[in-house]
């Protein structure tokens, strides 16, 4: 299936831009919103960035706040980790995780985002290495249903780390009591 094969090289090939071929000149904007495209793989444009959800991801402390109106590949970075993550987690747990990461001894931004890079090349190169390319349309929903669980086991896992490093971690990280 040509469709199946596409999956499997996209997920094996595209990756973000290292840190060292971010842009290290100040962008606007619509600038930013235009180069994230190019960062994660996409299907669609239904999850593309507008410049209402960079604002509030600035506001919600998950991206530093622009120099004026200017961003530059720190902001890039983030803005990379958060759309990555928001597939997967909500905005609060995004935020715990990223704040941990910025507290963690010797973790500046370079790090983190090479660190996130990294993590994420050996999380779709397994996902591509988990299923058959020469599969069938009868395949299909065998292979859906392993991603699937899979992904539900991931997310137990995260969810759990995620409720033990804010039991220990600063007050900031706790989730607060309904």
């Amino acid at each position: 299936m040509e469709e199946l094969l596409d999956l499997k090289r996209r997920l094996e090939q595209e990756r973000p831009a290292d840190w060292r071929e971010l842009p290290d000149i100040a962008l606007y904007m619509d600038q930013i919103i235009s180069s994230l495209p190019r960062q994660l793989i996409h299907f669609d444009d239904s999850e593309a960035l507008t410049s209402a959800m960079v604002n509030n991801y600035i506001k919600e402390g998950l991206v530093p706040r622009a120099a004026g109106k200017r961003y530059g590949p720190i902001h890039l970075a983030y803005l990379t980790a958060v759309c990555a993550l928001k597939k997967v987690l909500s905005v609060r747990d995004t935020g715990v995780l990223i704040s941990a990461g910025r507290k963690a001894k010797g973790q500046d931004p370079e790090a983190l985002y090479n660190y996130f890079c990294s993590a994420l090349d050996r999380a779709l190169t397994d996902t591509a290495q988990s299923f058959d390319a020469d599969a069938q349309r009868e395949d299909l929903p065998r292979i859906a249903l392993d991603l699937a669980l899979r992904s539900y086991a991931n997310q137990l896992a995260c969810a759990r780390i995620l409720d033990i490093l804010q039991s220990f971690g600063p007050a900031e990280h706790k989730k607060p009591k309904k």
